[in-house]
């Protein structure tokens, strides 16, 4: 691993306390060109925790707040007449940045959230039929409150399907969330202001060097049997899609990566294979009755499947 992924990783907990799992996959993710959505209670630093990835890449960062009456046309851009030159100019949007916070995703209606498809998946915007292409380094993190429900709109299984991850934001341990309040209080907490670790450009170079991360056959298998039991397992009505498999697998390299290995394990797959699926899979009706959680059934399923040697 580069050295510069290892200060970044430094600073970035040194920053945003007790979530180091979810720091390294977050940014497992970005360093994989996919994208995270970020479920958790309000109050929990995800604001915080994605605008401090964007200062320490160096890149450009928008947030936008989705409410019911947000326009897709807030989100990708629109066009306009100049009278005083009798043409039409077209306004970007806050889509064009490297990370996008999409704060409360599921406040708009499924129009709007659909603005958000073709960037994600095709890297361009479409504005009143020109197609306008995105910055290289294309980043979505998307948030939702998992226990207010009233005046929301839940993510189409197509578009949670675009995302990499899905990832969830608890509270810290007694002692790292006692070391926020005392921070805050001491008005110490955060205001140093730092450097970027890393440039768009050494980040485009790390991604090269993690797409040529060894993914042997008997690793390959192994994914795909997980997947296929996804499909195949009572417990779940709706399998895992051919993307996830893709996502489990490409997550699995940057997370090799990070490791400073240059070949992907089983246990790379393990390690991605539940915030690759957690979104991807809905369980039959009788297993939600009885109480089990979709983590729980990924955590059987993955542990059923034989680990190749």
């Amino acid at each position: 691993m580069k050295a510069e992924l290892t200060s970044f990783l430094d600073k970035y907990e040194e920053r945003i306390l007790g979530q180091s799992l979810n720091l390294r996959l977050l940014l497992a993710a970005i360093l994989s060109g996919g994208h995270v959505l970020l479920e958790g209670v309000p109050g929990t630093g995800k604001t915080q925790m994605v605008r401090t990835l964007a200062n320490l890449l160096g890149g450009s960062f928008n947030r936008i707040q989705f409410t019911p009456d947000l326009l897709p046309s807030d989100i990708t851009g629109s066009t306009i007449y100049n009278m005083k030159d009798s043409t039409f100019q077209t306004l970007k949007g806050p889509i064009f940045t490297n990370i996008l916070l999409a704060d409360e995703i599921n406040r708009t209606p499924a129009k709007t959230q659909a603005a958000l498809l073709e960037a994600m998946e095709e890297k361009q915007v479409t504005i009143q039929g020109e197609t306008y292409p995105l910055p290289e380094v294309f980043f979505v993190v998307a948030t939702q409150n998992p226990i207010e429900f009233e005046g929301t709109y839940p993510l189409p299984e197509a578009q949670q399907d675009r995302f990499l991850f899905k990832l969830h934001i608890d509270f810290p341990t007694f002692e790292e969330e006692k070391n926020v309040l005392k921070q805050v209080i001491e008005n110490s907490f955060n205001k140093m202001p730092f450097a970027s670790i890393l440039d768009m450009n050494t980040f485009l170079e790390i991604r090269k060097e993690i797409e040529k991360v060894t993914v042997g056959d008997n690793v390959l298998d192994y994914i795909m049997k997980i997947i296929r039991k996804t499909r195949e397992t009572e417990a779940i009505r709706f399998g895992a899609s051919t993307r996830a498999g893709i996502s489990i697998g490409k997550a699995a390299q940057a997370w090799a990566y990070l490791a400073g290995r240059n070949y992907v394990t089983p246990d790379d797959i393990k390690m991605t294979a539940k915030p690759a699926l957690r979104h991807r899979i809905q369980l039959s009706p009788h297993v939600e009755l009885e109480g089990a959680t979709v983590d729980q059934i990924i955590e059987e399923l993955v542990g059923s499947v034989p680990v190749p040697r």
